[in-house]
């Protein structure tokens, strides 16, 4: 499986979790429309820690993740988000079982 993935876990300041979760939509919206590689890119909230938020992605390989990272939106997302983020914490995954999206044909 050639498949990417990342977890990452923003912890926000104090009051910033509306605006943090106006620019994550902001973000997805345009990864659905402009990442047909990036197969799942899903935000959560944290049950019973209302400021952090966890991201999981999964990228169909090296390429759309590469991709990913080089598009506008997402710089944009990174260089705001430090706005409301006082903690970003990343790990890089390789998926290799479970259930997954397959990669566009």
């Amino acid at each position: 499986m050639s498949q990417m993935a990342l977890c990452v876990r923003f912890t926000l300041r104090d009051g910033a979790g509306e605006e943090f979760d106006k620019l994550v939509q902001q973000a997805v919206a345009a990864v659905l429309e402009h990442e047909p590689g990036t197969l799942v890119y899903a935000c959560s909230e944290v049950e019973g820690a209302s400021n952090q938020r966890v991201f999981f992605e999964l990228y169909a390989d090296r390429a759309a993740f590469d991709e990913h990272g080089r598009q506008p939106h997402v710089r944009h997302f990174l260089s705001e988000s430090k706005k409301y983020a006082e903690k970003t914490e990343i790990d890089h995954l390789r998926p290799y079982a479970g259930k997954f999206p397959s990669p566009p044909a």
